[in-house]
């Protein structure tokens, strides 16, 4: 089996590459269907999900998955249940035994004895507010100091996250395989053959 993992900045494109990449691959993809499941598993609406996974509400529970002892209260609460389920999908996902690239979701670490190639994709502010807009809907325009205000608060989420999870930073080189800066790339995609390519020379290069 083989897993690759894309963790991204928000508007840096890594949405879109990871699509693009399970599309050359011929891999199952794993985004939205996460939260479709989850949804129907603990009978809420996918907004519902989604609003508490990314905004994560659950920040104020002291709990994290690096301590042993959690309270029985604190995994009551409706939060929390949203999280685990999260992770129980995904873990999930890996017991399936099939290849798939999975966005985000903090899957890099929930799988790692799976050995996943991990993905990490970046960009300057300039280039993740122009991705924005670009992909805003009609009457969702926002202005550039109100995006990059948006982009600050998710991606601080998601280090918090992270941090919930596992020792180490969120983009911390370390934690990954590979790092893309897509500023300069127009047409995100157009990076997905190579990095497919270089996940395969991974999973050869460790017998998966």
């Amino acid at each position: 089996m083989r897993i690759i993992t894309i963790s991204r900045e928000f508007g840096s494109g890594g949405r879109e590459l990871g699509r693009k990449i399970a599309d050359v691959l011929g891999f199952d993809y794993y985004d939205k269907e996460i939260i479709t499941t989850i949804a129907e598993r603990i009978n809420l609406t996918e907004g519902s999900v989604e609003h508490a996974l990314d905004n994560h509400q659950w920040q104020t529970v002291p709990l994290t998955f690096r301590h042993s002892f959690v309270s029985p209260m604190i995994i009551q609460a409706p939060q929390i249940n949203v999280l685990l389920e999260q992770k129980r999908v995904i873990e999930e996902i890996a017991k399936a035994g099939k290849n798939c690239v999975i966005v985000g979701r903090n899957a890099d670490v929930l799988l790692h004895e799976e050995h996943p190639f991990n993905v990490f994709v970046c960009a300057d502010m300039q280039t993740k507010i122009n991705r924005c807009k670009e992909r805003a809907e009609l009457g969702e325009e926002l202005g550039d100091k109100d995006i990059k205000r948006n982009i600050n608060r998710i991606d601080k989420n998601r280090a918090r996250a992270r941090y919930m999870l596992a020792d180490g930073s969120w983009g911390d080189r370390k934690s990954y395989h590979l790092i893309i800066n897509t500023s300069e790339w127009k047409d995100v995609s157009a990076i997905a053959p190579h990095v497919a390519s270089l996940a395969e020379a991974f999973f050869e290069n460790n017998n998966l």
